[in-house]
């Protein structure tokens, strides 16, 4: 049984009253694990015909399944295909109320390391943006290979503080998640770690910091755009303490009611907790208790800019393509692809991006990934990158190569092998019909291109 500190848990009791023994007996059951399924790859009857795993439904999540711990997927190479994102059941209720529309401008501003960014990729199905933010520059690489192995297409990652990024897009997205750094009580079943992190000092300042990001979040926001706001904590000092806060500050903000088939599903919250009676509203907001569902806990407020209050100037992005880079890159997929990618062409370095469409100027914006990354140019040569591989299928390629289970094996543990019938040049790696990655064909013997910080250890 997880060991809960004593002030938490006084604190907890108080709050919850009769229901708070079933709360602590919580935590003597292990914690749930779930998956979401890529739809950008695969639809879900054909998933969930293909996977050895015993799979329940979320309720929230119509991508969503519960998986027995013995099953392992995260070892499967459909994982390594991009599949499917192994995700704690309770956070996909996050993007759920987000609720994402194919061609709307998006932020996750705090993203690493990619739940709920590949989710919203899904739900824009390679239309619009993604705007992916991570503060830490050391949780950055997680977030982009993840998005690259959903093969999203249509995001751009950014490693930029709040502050930063809201001097670049006044007032440019139709949707922002916050999904704020908190205090994790919410995940002390799932991470043990975070019980000794934790303190009623630490969630004090976790408060303050969550307004300063909110206060910079609402700027890059468009007026009648959504506002998601979440947390994985219990306390009401970060969740209904925060967006009642926040609520008095910007006027121009109101709680949006979160759809009766996910409300239904979760608790209200608790504006008594924070004494605030001024505002019903808050009992709009939801809460995911572990007492209560199949998951751990979680808070998610939703909140609708009413009118703007600034003066929104953007200065637009200049796209440019290095020509030496463009003709390298054609005459790869003159020999390699069916047909031409369509799109707008930048070069980032020896690096090309398809990108998407009407960004602003990112200029002093620190930036891990541009688009569609298609490759790099080394020594007057293309050599294509792991994310085009990700974001084709076997239709696009003039060769593909779809191995057994061995042979699926040593290429993902970066080995090399002899392949038959024999083929030549670059070709798409693919197992049961899914890309893996790249592999380059030479006497017979294939050329391990898979990317050497993702292999499976030996």
């Amino acid at each position: 049984m997880v060991q809960l500190p004593q002030a938490f848990l006084l604190r907890m009791q108080q709050l919850l009253g009769e229901s708070f023994e079933s709360f602590r007996r919580s935590y003597e059951q292990s914690q749930t694990h779930g998956l979401r399924v890529n739809t950008l790859k695969i639809d879900i009857p054909s998933f969930l015909q293909s996977v050895p795993f015993s799979l329940e439904s979320i309720p929230w999540t119509k991508e969503g399944f519960y998986y027995k711990e013995e099953d392992r997927p995260g070892k499967h190479p459909f994982h390594s295909a991009g599949l499917y994102y192994i995700q704690e059941p309770s956070a996909m209720a996050v993007t759920e109320v987000l609720d994402p529309q194919p061609g709307e401008k998006i932020l996750d501003l705090s993203a690493a390391p990619g739940g709920k960014s590949t989710h919203i990729a899904t739900k824009l199905n390679h239309q619009g943006l993604l705007v992916a933010n991570e503060i830490h520059p050391t949780r950055v690489k997680a977030l982009v290979e993840n998005l690259e192995r959903f093969g999203a297409k249509n995001s751009v990652v950014t490693n930029e503080s709040p502050e930063q990024l809201a001097k670049v897009f006044p007032e440019y997205f139709d949707r922002i998640l916050v999904d704020a750094p908190c205090s994790g009580e919410g995940m002390f079943r799932k991470n043990p770690e975070t019980i000794g992190e934790w303190s009623e000092e630490h969630v004090q300042f976790c408060a303050i910091r969550q307004k300063g990001i909110l206060d910079e979040a609402q700027k890059m926001l468009k007026p009648g755009g959504i506002l998601v706001y979440s947390t994985c904590t219990f306390a009401p000092e970060e969740n209904e303490g925060t967006v009642a806060a926040f609520l008095e500050r910007y006027h121009q903000f109101e709680i949006e009611t979160i759809p009766n088939e996910l409300a239904n599903l979760f608790a209200q919250g608790h504006p008594e907790w924070i004494n605030e009676k001024q505002n019903p509203s808050i009992t709009s907001t939801v809460r995911l208790w572990p007492h209560l569902l199949k998951g751990e806990g979680h808070f998610i407020a939703k909140l609708r800019k009413k009118e703007s209050t600034i003066t929104a100037k953007m200065k637009p992005m200049q796209y440019k393509a290095n020509s030496e880079a463009l003709k390298f890159y054609q005459s790869f997929v003159r020999e390699n692809l069916i047909q031409s990618l369509n799109g707008t062409f930048h070069t980032f370095g020896d690096h090309l991006y398809l990108v998407p469409d009407n960004l602003p100027d990112l200029k002093g914006i620190k930036i891990a990934r541009i688009g569609w990354h298609l490759g790099e140019i080394k020594k007057n040569r293309f050599e294509p990158g792991h994310a085009l591989a990700m974001g084709l299928t076997m239709k696009e390629v003039k060769q593909s190569l779809d191995l057994d289970f061995e042979n699926t094996e040593k290429y993902l543990k970066g080995e090399s092998f002899f392949v038959d019938p024999p083929l030549k040049g670059w070709i798409l790696v693919t197992t049961h019909g899914f890309p893996l990655g790249w592999g380059k064909i030479a006497n017979g013997q294939l050329k391990n291109h898979y990317p050497k910080g993702l292999r499976w250890k030996k």
